[in-house]
């Protein structure tokens, strides 16, 4: 299956200021993809990198087989979504509204949203089950309902991929719990999903395979169940890292007990 978003070699970084280097990925629609690692070690800039906010340091990006940088700036976020790391409305948009603003990358400049895109904004709020918020202000929402406000109007663009920065980052565990399972149902409505992650146990719970960052550079990747384990993560994040029995016969991570 051809990969949605495919980076061989890229370097990565800042104007003047690379970050990292030699990293090789590929999203395929229904795929979830986890990038763990620890603060500072570059997955938003990649993150950022991938989807064409920053230019490539180096190596190839692609985005349906055709060079990234090729693609017009309109074409490329109808089909890369993105959901940024901890973003609060000053305003008290109503979710619908939120949603609406999704819809930007389909309308031309200064036109104003129509019926197509109310239905579109509607579907999307439907899909990650929150229709029934649909007019209560951003403001009245618990943090797991924000971020579900968050995903659909990334959902709105109708992408074929969404890529997430930490996106349960703040969220008490059950709000965690409601945008982890947004994740899940995603994939299986065929998008190709990739999310940053600090908590290995949501990477091995919810992801098919993950990439582990350090510095700039990768330490391990490929199908979770083989790269997610005690002596990666210890590595990873310079740690004693133990595993204990968990449901299903998956393991749950904790710190500091090696």
């Amino acid at each position: 299956m051809t990969a949605l978003l495919e980076a061989r070699g890229l370097g990565f970084g800042h104007p003047g200021h690379p970050v990292g280097q030699g990293v090789s990925l590929a999203l395929r629609a229904g795929e979830v993809v986890a990038l763990l690692g620890p603060n500072g070690g570059g997955k938003t800039t990649l993150l950022k990198t991938l989807l064409g906010l920053l230019p490539a340091q180096g190596g190839t990006l692609a985005l349906q087989g055709r060079p990234l940088a090729d693609w017009p700036v309109p074409e490329r976020a109808r089909l890369l979504g993105y959901v940024p790391q901890g973003q609060a409305s000053t305003f008290g948009y109503s979710a619908r509204q939120m949603v609406l603003m999704g819809r930007t990358a389909h309308l031309g400049l200064l036109a104003r949203p129509g019926a197509r895109d109310h239905a579109v904004a509607d579907e999307a709020l439907a899909r990650l089950g929150i229709a029934h918020l649909a007019e209560r202000s951003v403001h009245r929402m618990s943090g797991g309902e924000r971020q579900l406000v968050l995903i659909a109007r990334a959902l709105a663009q109708q992408p074929r991929a969404v890529l997430l920065d930490e996106p349960t980052a703040s969220l008490d565990f059950g709000n965690q719990g409601l945008v982890m399972t947004a994740i899940g149902t995603l994939a299986r409505q065929g998008l190709g999903v990739l999310f940053s992650t600090h908590d290995p146990n949501q990477a091995l719970r919810c992801a098919h395979t993950a990439l582990l960052l350090r510095e700039g550079r990768v330490l391990a990747q490929g199908p979770v169940a083989g790269v997610v384990n005690a002596q990666a993560l210890g590595a990873l994040y310079g740690a004693p890292v133990s595993a204990s029995g968990g449901q299903g016969g998956l393991p749950v991570f904790l710190p500091g007990l090696g």
